[in-house]
């Protein structure tokens, strides 16, 4: 499983046309700082005892590497920004080029190692309230025919819990509730989102 988790990551990388030579540069920065290299979302992670720590993707105008907690960072070097309005956690680092990258390997180093001392910690920012939503009649039915479906529905994040919710509960027919509850169990079960590939 590894193995082929290793080979898609490859893949990504081979298979970049633009900002090839500063995705791979930034690989092998961060590939230094002892995280776990995955393949998630259709690109590279880098992971810390399971948990999220950096992505990184190339986009039309810049390459750019995001710490998944990375408002906890200090930013001692003012490189971090926050992708959107309502991003919580998430913050980025962007590149225009290989230069650039280069000059800034010992911050993307630095921050890279913070980062894992933030896991390590254990920060997390509080879900915000209007991840709060109500189980539907269905899955509260199904939680208690099988002992291992709450669980494993506890034992997701915050958003993908949500998601199911809605998903299950926003069907206007109750066939179709249930249809859509038989089709979830599964992906519940293995603890991955409705959404994730």
């Amino acid at each position: 499983m590894k193995q082929a988790m290793e080979s898609k990551v490859d893949l990504f990388f081979e298979n970049q046309s633009n900002w090839s030579e500063e995705l791979n540069k930034l690989r092998e920065i961060i590939n230094r700082c002892g995280l776990e290299e995955e393949y998630k979302w259709g690109g590279p992670a880098y992971t810390f005892q399971g948990k999220n720590v950096i992505g990184m993707r190339g986009f039309k105008k810049h390459v750019a590497i995001w710490f998944y907690n990375g408002v906890f960072l200090q930013d001692d070097h003012k490189r971090l920004m926050s992708p959107g309005e309502s991003t919580q956690s998430l913050r980025q680092m962007r590149f225009t080029s290989l230069a650039e990258i280069s000059m800034a390997e010992k911050i993307i180093q630095e921050y890279t190692f913070e980062a894992i001392e933030v896991e390590k910690a254990g920060l997390k920012i509080p879900p915000k309230r209007d991840t709060i939503f109500a189980i539907p009649e269905e899955l509260e039915k199904a939680f208690k025919s099988s002992d291992k479906l709450r669980p494993a529905f506890d034992g997701l994040t915050p958003g993908r819990q949500k998601e199911y919710a809605l998903y299950i509960g926003e069907a206007k027919q109750e066939r179709t509730r249930l249809t859509r509850l038989e089709k979830c169990v599964p992906l519940i079960l293995k603890g991955i989102g409705l959404n994730d590939k």
